[in-house]
């Protein structure tokens, strides 16, 4: 029986026209882990000090939240007058059940998206600015931008009271408003408290998408404004596609941060606004733990407002997965 092919393979051997069959060499067998399987361990060693210091600032205090969330513990508790008892879901149906509980949170929704809305489009505003004025009142505005996220919080609030006083505020003197008081309407209230709540947080946005700008090749700016494209179509077709990835950083960070406003609202409304007219879901809930001693209720709240932000944090990566982000 004759074949067309010069070579036959027969068990493992090559067998070439002259009869005399050679070993096909084959690749050598790993015997260990190998450079790659010890490689993958090495960053793990590196991460190990940041996980630890993360797990004992975090893990533990979310796993104490929830724990008290699940008893009830009140002074009589803290004391040690009275043992803790175990109510199971019982503080999280009370508080459900609470028509307050929802007020706040349709409160503190509408306002944490209207700050970080107002805080990406100032922050995004001004980083495209900078690529545009010269080097001297550039570095004038990094300064003032980063003299306002180096001021506390508590200092700030304190600030723009002063500023907008009904009897010494420079702001009521300029618009001639009289004696008007921006704290005792409820949503004049909260447009104070939005207008310091950007100003502290912008220049967060405004570094990063800054830095994400000047990485972008000048060779693209270029095209697209030869092509006589628009600046915002610059900003929505060309720089918003290539900045996503930091984009999304700065969004995340700033729904977590105007999701949990606690210090402007405190000081500016004092502690909530005329009969609770200005609460967010941080100040109910410090004033259900301290102010009435309800300890459980008021972790129970914690633990809602967690989930609702990793929630939302979820939703969000999701979205931009499916819309072939890499993250």
């Amino acid at each position: 029986m004759t074949t067309d092919t010069p070579v036959a393979a027969v068990r493992g051997r090559t067998r070439p026209a002259d009869g005399r069959s050679r070993a096909t060499p084959r690749p050598p067998r790993r015997t260990g882990p190998g450079p790659r399987g010890r490689a993958g361990g090495i960053p793990w060693l590196y991460l190990a000090p940041a996980l630890v210091v993360l797990g004992a600032l975090l893990v533990y205090p979310i796993y104490q939240l929830g724990l008290i969330s699940l008893f009830h513990y009140t002074q009589a508790q803290v004391s040690g007058g009275q043992p803790a008892t175990f109510e199971g879901l019982g503080n999280y149906r009370r508080l459900l059940a609470d028509e307050q509980f929802w007020q706040v949170l349709g409160a503190t929704v509408v306002f944490a998206a209207a700050c970080v809305l107002s805080t990406l489009a100032v922050g995004c505003a001004l980083a495209v600015l900078l690529t545009r004025v010269r080097a001297l009142p550039r570095l004038a505005l990094m300064l003032a931008a980063l003299g306002a996220w180096a001021t506390p919080a508590v200092t700030g609030s304190t600030v723009w009271l002063f500023l907008f006083d009904p009897d010494f505020g420079p702001v009521n003197r300029l618009l001639g408003l009289g004696d008007h008081s921006w704290t005792y309407g409820r949503f004049s209230a909260f447009f104070l408290v939005l207008l310091e709540v950007v100003w502290c947080s912008f220049p967060f946005v405004m570094v990063t998408v800054y830095a994400g700008i000047r990485s972008v090749p000048a060779e693209v700016l270029e095209a697209a404004s030869l092509d006589g494209a628009s600046q915002w179509r610059i900003w929505r077709s060309v720089l918003a596609p290539m900045l996503r990835p930091i984009l999304t950083v700065v969004t995340i960070q700033s729904v977590i941060w105007d999701f949990k406003v606690f210090t402007q609202i405190y000081v500016m409304t004092g502690g909530g606004g005329i009969a609770g007219q200005n609460l967010v879901l941080n100040v109910y809930a410090y004033q259900q733990a301290f102010a009435s001693s309800q300890y459980s209720l008021g972790s129970a709240i914690g633990v809602v407002m967690l989930l609702i932000l990793l929630a939302v944090t979820l939703v969000y990566l999701r979205l931009l997965r499916r819309q072939g982000e890499e993250l």
